[in-house]
């Protein structure tokens, strides 16, 4: 035997071997981001909860059991949720099937823009609604000028009402969406047989449309319900400390009172509750099954006047909820008494008169713009990492798929709390440091990314990794040559929701942010929370450029879905 091509073999193995260790450790990397900065952290709050002293201490969880007012929080969490729920269904039921059943112009169109108000920022939504809602808003204003009023006539701000719309408003694409696609599917043939029965409008949708709807109402009824039980920023800006969730418990144990053992404790009560939640939604899930494409052959022209009424009635009702809020902010973002005001966006240099921020505005949107890009190359890194390693289907695959959606099961105020507590000591002393800003923001867009990924390198054909396997090419270079090119959709896809989430994250970055290293949605609650015209109109013009980047991310990710690409 040739000793040198002993030798030949033997550097192959060994090149081999470093391979398959360096295609491991590169595996272990998104594993490790979340075991770090996920799991710790949680783990951490269940101590501080359980032995805040080192041993086993249940008084925290005692205090919350026997007291009135946090058992009351508690109610009252579940009760704005569920009428936040209802209150969406009942309007989103029947537009649903206005979707469903005609054909008209602009129908797509409409349906794609009715998503723009749930990938906005809670902080913009706030805004939104006090502009156009708020003692210093477009609707009060009007009516005072209509009757020669000196005061507000409407009183909403700090009312359960103006929460409640806002959620309405925030979460009405999703059971839209959720409603429109699963009655498409299913046709509308037993409705128009009972029709010909002489079923009246009534019968017909308790006995026929109800009940054919059910799944998709109940799966709806559960994701809305979950999105308005953890919601933050809504109820924290336009709320007050009158109107008290769980969220805005934790932030205020946590922040104000700095009672940590009794944050801690809510934040379990708050993860708990979310898993039960969870299930729930999972459970009603089996039973839905949406089409992947909308556009349904059982949806008919409208013939008939009422029909015609019933598509006019819906457009109009969407375009004030959906429409009017954001349209109401820009308005009251450049006009001032019927005239043109753009001192809200000139000011943006300038740090407030009574140095309630330790940064410009201006210096705030370049904190965000930097944290966002820092965020979505992150998060656009691992999660490609994580969907190829999910991609090759295998019995631990598959285990590890759901571990990189449990960020979505947790609340960022739980995730931001429990940075605070658990990243502060070294190696991974980041507390004060500007790095955990984009760490947290990339580990909330980790999920989005994965979901937008994963679809396209499963499409990719088989056949054309074993054909370049054949011609000798390693793994590494058939992810990029083939893999990587082909799933470039997906990918940009991915990279806009991290960036668009990032941008717009407002529950975690209000505990990390430091003084100099504070976002957009931190500056536009400080300045809205502060007194003063001039505070309130810099809010107002950066909710706007806030929002105007979050549509441009969300013009760009419907352009490239339209194409089939992610799951969300």
């Amino acid at each position: 035997m040739d000793p040198g091509l002993g030798r030949g073999d033997a550097a192959l193995s060994a090149r081999k071997s470093a391979l398959r260790y360096a295609k491991g450790l590169v595996f272990l990397l998104p594993l490790a981001f979340l075991g770090v900065f996920f799991v710790y952290p949680l783990l951490t709050l269940f101590d501080i909860s359980l032995r805040p002293d080192g041993a086993l201490d249940l008084s925290a969880f005692a205090r919350l059991m026997t007291s009135d007012y946090y058992l009351n929080t508690l109610l009252f969490t579940v009760y704005q949720a569920l009428v936040s729920t209802v209150a969406t269904l009942a309007l989103a039921l029947p537009c649903a099937y206005v979707f469903a059943r005609y054909r008209f112009p602009g129908r797509s169109l409409l349906l794609s823009l009715a998503t723009l108000p749930f990938v906005l920022p809670t902080v913009v939504v706030a805004l939104a609604f006090s502009a156009v809602l708020g003692e210093r808003g477009l609707l009060n204003d009007m009516l005072r000028l209509l009757f020669s009023l000196d005061e507000a006539p409407l009183q909403l701000e700090r009312t359960l009402a103006i929460i409640i719309i806002a959620h309405v408003f925030y979460n009405f694409s999703v059971a839209l969406r959720i409603m429109t696609g699963y009655w498409s599917s299913l046709g509308f043939h037993a409705e128009e047989a009972a029709r010909c029965l002489g079923a009246n409008e009534l019968a017909v949708w308790r006995d026929i449309r109800l009940p054919v709807i059910r799944p998709a109402l109940l799966s709806a009824g559960a994701l809305v319900f979950i999105f308005c039980f953890t919601s933050f920023g809504v109820v924290l800006i336009l709320g007050g400390v009158r109107f008290s969730t769980l969220e805005v418990q934790i932030y205020y144990q946590a922040v104000s009172i700095f009672n940590l053992p009794l944050a801690a404790a809510l934040s379990l009560v708050q993860i708990v509750s979310m898993l039960v939640l969870l299930l729930v939604y999972t459970a009603s899930q089996r039973r839905l099954h949406l089409p992947h494409d909308e556009r349904s052959a059982h949806s008919v022209r409208p013939h008939t006047r009422r029909e015609r009424a019933a598509i006019a009635i819906t457009v109009g009702l969407m375009s004030i909820l959906l429409f009017a809020p954001l349209a109401a902010l820009v308005w009251r973002s450049l006009f001032l008494a019927g005239h043109l005001d753009v001192s809200g966006y000139t000011s943006l240099a300038e740090k407030t008169r009574a140095s309630l921020l330790f940064t410009t505005p201006l210096e705030a949107v370049f904190n965000s713009l930097r944290f966002a890009l820092i965020a979505a190359s992150a998060a656009l890194s691992l999660g490609t990492v994580a969907s190829i390693m999910i991609k090759r289907g295998d019995a631990w695959t598959r285990l590890v798929d759901p571990l990189f959606m449990l960020p979505l099961a947790t609340s960022a105020v739980t995730l931001g709390f429990g940075f605070i507590v658990a990243l502060d000591e070294p190696p991974l002393d980041l507390r004060s440091s500007w790095a955990i800003i984009p760490i947290s923001h990339a580990l909330v867009a980790l999920p989005f990314v994965i979901r937008s990924v994963l679809p396209s390198l499963r499409v990719i054909p088989p056949s054309l990794g074993e054909a370049a396997c054949m011609l000798g090419a390693q793994e590494f270079a058939r992810l990029r040559t083939i893999d990587l090119p082909l799933a470039s959709r997906g990918l940009v896809v991915g990279a806009t929701f991290a960036f668009t989430v990032s941008m717009g994250e407002f529950g975690a970055s209000l505990f990390v942010a430091q003084r100099e290293s504070v976002t957009i949605p931190v500056v536009i609650y400080r300045l809205f929370g502060h007194p003063g015209l001039a505070s309130y109109r810099q809010a107002l013009a950066m909710s706007v450029i806030l929002m105007l980047v979050c549509a441009g991310g969300f013009l760009i990710i419907e352009r490239l879905r339209g194409a089939g690409v992610g799951e969300f």
